[in-house]
């Protein structure tokens, strides 16, 4: 349970900052997403927890008629100590004033620890978020992901996830 109690503190804590935040508020370069889950839910044998963050540096972002692209670094770990780091990018896809789509596609390493073997060190994240503005720099959202190694490995088992996302701009 120490995983449920660490998720809660980092949202109260993030949450907080708006608190304390000075009245001018500079341009928000910088992006921070803290996200939790489950991790392989359609494989019950294998399913874990999943606890991660990534981050997204607006001044490296590129418009195009897809929308904003832009570079992100991350990683998660979960319950069975498997961890994920990957860098790739995403495309921030405005749908109201207040909902943003982003798909992304980054490739990672992958280390199986005591959870599932996916075949091959190198691995790759699709994923699509839908996530809901709050205020200027805070989001609340929920993604889905798939992580394949393409066929790389001698197997390609894959491992599908869901996660809820808690964004903050800086």
């Amino acid at each position: 349970m120490l995983y449920k109690k660490l998720s809660l503190l980092l949202v109260i804590l993030f949450s907080a900052t708006n608190l304390f935040a000075a009245e001018e508020i500079k341009s928000n370069e910088q992006q921070l997403n803290f996200f939790t889950g489950n991790f392989d839910f359609s494989d019950d044998k294998q399913s874990a927890y999943l606890l991660g963050f990534q981050h997204q540096d607006e001044n490296l972002n590129r418009d195009t008629f897809l929308g904003s692209v832009s570079p992100i670094t991350g990683g998660f770990i979960t319950e069975n100590s498997a961890a994920y780091v990957y860098t790739g990018i995403e495309w921030n896809m405005d749908m109201s004033e207040k909902m943003t789509f982003t798909p992304s596609f980054a490739p990672g390493l992958y280390h199986e620890g005591d959870g599932k073997d996916l075949g091959h060190i190198l691995e790759f994240k699709s994923e699509v978020q839908l996530s809901y503005s709050t205020s200027d720099n805070t989001s609340f959202g929920v993604s889905y992901n798939h992580v394949s190694n393409a066929s790389l490995g001698d197997k390609n088992p894959g491992a599908n996830s869901y996660m809820f996302n808690f964004i903050k701009n800086f």
